[in-house]
């Protein structure tokens, strides 16, 4: 087969948004794409495909999977075609998002000072008070420049008709920036003159970006602060990542056994000494960070650095408690945060959300069960979820037992058929469903967001779970001008 026939026999859904082709013809965004493609037969896109494995391997860019009993690490699953995005529907996009996380912030602030939101009813107060990650424990604790969310990651997918939808905000210690950064390295290599003559943007600033914003926390008036990046350790999934910003940053790699608090100010064990610590980037999550005012039996965080936080002597990114903005449950009422804090209209549509607690929406949820999906609003990474129309009939009864029981701790969405994306599979163009994680850096001069993001795709056919947990692999994502 020759690669135009391989192009002329992809197959698309009838009622889907495919990216690169709509009613049997090519997109504009992807007409370059193609034309290189018929340059190559099959056996060079296989040759590709082999190099990208091979590059991958060799620079051991990888994951953890916990529940994977034949091995801890696993290479990230990569597609060598890239997903292409036009420069209007990335601003579409980029506006969007930075609405979004102007409320989020402003929520933040709100909630763990005045609560006016909840005092003018615009969110319920025991939706908040139930949250687990609702920290009492933070309120009224001053943040450099009002900021609580420093990096995020915002999970987009793409409907039947085409439309951005708002999926999931992570707000506390989003992963995934490195394989976007390796995902562009790889591609270069690939097709290095088809990146240089689609006018693709630029992706490979974003440590600088993020080192910048990080030193702008510093609360102490030094030219060259000490930022550091504090890890759980070589067991957690994303510790690839930590050390690949770490050196993309030039700034240490520590763990919580190599920070010390004196004075109620952190410090970092050298050779020559302790060193005063700025800011800290941390990758360990709350509960973890401090065994004296959270879990005692936490080896990871450093005891006393709350304290510390408090007397704001460090910055930490992102701020402590921001896993109450991003509860599944919170996330069906940012769009009347965004109403209430900025007098705006959302640009970005959430998904419909139902929630649990609701009689009436419970029992439209148990009615149409084959039609939802059903997620505990404490997980993430693709677990805690039941996919109605693949469920059967035991697997629904058991969560309706598990959701009258605790009905806080679930919401369901109507299924949403994913946008799909040509994917070079077994020698053929496959049409795989992919989700949109663009990577935003709020500081002292506003919201930047990396042109593209992440693309995460399900490489099971049919599969609407991306999640790399899950089976799930990633691909470079272009804008282009």
């Amino acid at each position: 087969m020759d690669s135009e026939l391989l192009i002329q026999n992809y197959q698309t859904g009838s009622a889907l948004f495919d990216e690169m082709q709509n009613s049997g013809q090519i997109r504009l965004p992807y007409q370059k794409l193609v034309e290189e493609l018929k340059q190559h037969n099959i056996a060079d896109l296989h040759l590709k495909h082999k190099l990208a494995g091979d590059l991958f391997m060799s620079q051991g860019i990888t994951f953890t999977v916990y529940s994977d009993d034949a091995g801890i690490e696993r290479i990230f699953p990569f597609d060598i075609l890239p997903r292409i995005i036009t420069a209007a529907e990335w601003v579409h996009v980029e506006k969007g998002i930075q609405q979004r996380l102007r409320a989020l912030n402003l929520f933040l602030k709100d909630i763990y000072s005045e609560q006016q939101i909840i005092k003018d009813k615009i969110i319920p107060a025991e939706l908040i008070a139930s949250c687990p990650h609702f920290l009492h424990e933070v309120a009224s604790i001053k943040v450099p420049h009002d900021i609580y969310v420093h990096i995020s990651g915002i999970d987009l997918i793409r409907g039947e008709d085409g439309t951005f939808y708002i999926l999931e905000d992570n707000l506390r210690t989003p992963s995934g920036v490195s394989y976007m950064l390796e995902n562009r390295e790889v591609t270069k290599r690939l097709f290095p003159d088809l990146l240089s003559n689609a006018n693709v943007r630029m992706v490979n600033n974003y440590p600088l970006m993020l080192h910048n914003n990080l030193m702008a926390l510093s609360p102490r008036p030094v030219s060259n602060p000490t930022v550091v990046l504090l890890t759980p350790g070589i067991y957690n999934s994303a510790y690839y990542e930590h050390t690949f910003l770490a050196r993309q940053m030039g700034i240490q790699l520590v763990e919580g056994r190599d920070l010390v608090i004196d004075n109620h100010k952190v410090f970092m064990k050298t050779t020559s000494g302790l060193q005063q610590v700025d800011v800290i980037y941390r990758r360990i999550d709350d509960e973890f960070m401090d065994p004296l005012l959270f879990r005692p039996d936490s080896m990871l965080g450093v005891p006393g650095i709350m304290g510390a936080y408090r007397k704001g002597t460090v910055a930490l990114a992102n701020a402590v408690g921001n896993g109450v903005a991003d509860d599944k449950a919170v996330y069906a009422y940012v769009p009347a945060m965004i109403k209430y804090y900025l007098n705006e209209e959302p640009i970005l549509p959430n998904v419909p959300t139902y929630q649990m607690s609701n009689d009436d929406e419970r029992n439209y949820v148990f009615e149409n069960m084959h039609k939802m999906v059903v997620k505990r609003t404490n997980q993430s990474g693709g677990y805690g979820m039941l996919m109605g129309n693949k469920a059967t009939e035991e697997e629904m009864r058991l969560f309706k037992v598990a959701i009258e029981k605790s009905p806080r701790e679930f919401i369901a969405q109507p299924i949403i058929q994913l946008s799909t994306v040509p994917c070079f599979i077994d020698g053929e163009l496959k049409a795989r469903h992919v989700d949109l994680r663009p990577y935003a850096l709020c500081g002292p001069d506003g919201i930047k967001i990396v042109p593209g993001g992440l693309t995460r795709v399900a490489l099971k056919e049919g599969s609407l779970v991306v999640n790399s947990s899950q089976g799930g692999g990633s691909k470079d994502t272009w804008v282009i001008d």
